[in-house]
């Protein structure tokens, strides 16, 4: 398989909005709860519903784990964490958290596995052409 992509038209609002072309990633959909964990216990000896017990569980998990300050190392997967975005303040004892943490985010670093693969590239493919 390999993912496809558009040419788009963009306008740069830091050069007189001039416009230039990206190419852009096209997403083929979404991959639920329910697909992922058909196709992980097609792939294995475990059931359908113990497959999506683990993933429910996992995401109660990094939910817990996450809000508590921790680092989640998911192997081959990556790495998850939770991060903020703030507003400065002139001096130390003008910080609060209630006022000065606009958003929560979290942070994700693929693991060295995926980094390479990145690295080495993905095959693409024209939007509108035929992949072979």
């Amino acid at each position: 398989m390999a993912l496809q992509y558009r040419i788009t038209k963009r306008n740069n609002s830091l050069q007189n909005n001039t416009p230039q072309y990206i190419i852009q990633a096209i997403s083929k959909g979404t991959i639920d709860l329910e697909k992922l964990s058909t196709d992980i216990s097609n792939e294995c000896s475990l059931h359908q519903v113990d497959v999506k017990a683990v993933l429910i569980a996992l995401g109660i998990k990094m939910d817990f784990y996450l809000q508590n300050g921790y680092t989640i190392d998911m192997g081959d997967v990556g790495k998850f964490k939770m991060g903020l975005q703030s507003v400065a303040a002139p001096s130390p004892e003008e910080l609060s958290a209630k006022k000065n943490i606009k958003k929560f985010n979290i942070n994700y670093q693929p693991s060295r596995k995926l980094k390479k693969m990145l690295k080495a590239g993905v095959q693409v493919y024209k939007e509108g052409s035929r992949y072979l």
